[in-house]
């Protein structure tokens, strides 16, 4: 698992420094802000859960300037997206911290887009009373849909995956969560 996740971080990041030779150049702005919950599901990749889990959090996403458009709107763009939040199970709570380079593909106005990201996140306990998770350092899959339904207000799905992938042995389990925003894209 944890050479998949090297390889994939490496293609990311070789795409990453490719994207700027295609793309037209705009400054880094502040794209969207919102607030997110979840619960976990009951197939999550990797090692089965033995937990209930819930995550809550208030998030912001950047647009950064390498991204690629047609005339008619559709394209893709790069992003970073930041969150802090709440993690409950077995009443236990803890302190989330996330960050998520990712791309969008979608519509340039944000009506309608697909964004898929892999970063880190960071965690105040690592140990649930039914759960280990390894360590407090995880690492963290998003894939969203989201859409503006009026306005400036959006909504949106998250699948958000999160696991140590054996980073700290083979007893660290992560989970997986299904997630529902409201935001406001600017």
């Amino acid at each position: 698992m944890l050479r998949i996740t090297l390889r994939l971080a490496m293609v990311g990041l070789a795409l990453f420094l490719l994207v700027p030779c295609l793309s037209q150049a705009e400054e880094i702005r502040l794209n969207s802000i919102g607030v997110r919950g979840g619960v976990s599901g009951s197939s999550p990749i990797g090692k089965k859960e033995t937990q209930y889990f819930q995550e809550y959090d208030v998030m912001a996403n950047w647009s950064f300037p390498w991204e690629w458009y047609s005339e008619s709107g559709w394209g893709v763009g790069t992003r970073l997206m930041a969150s802090v939040g709440a993690v409950t199970a077995s009443g236990d709570t803890v302190f989330i911290s996330t960050v998520v380079p990712g791309f969008v593909f979608g519509k340039k106005d944000g009506w309608l887009s697909l964004e898929v990201g892999g970063g880190g996140a960071l965690l105040s306990q690592h140990h649930f009373d039914h759960q280990n998770m390894g360590g407090n350092f995880q690492f963290v899959w998003d894939t969203a849909v989201r859409a503006k339904v009026y306005r400036g207000v959006g909504v949106g799905y998250w699948f958000h995956h999160m696991s140590d992938a054996t980073l700290y042995g083979h007893n660290g389990r992560g989970f997986d969560l299904h997630m529902i925003e409201v935001s406001y894209r600017f």
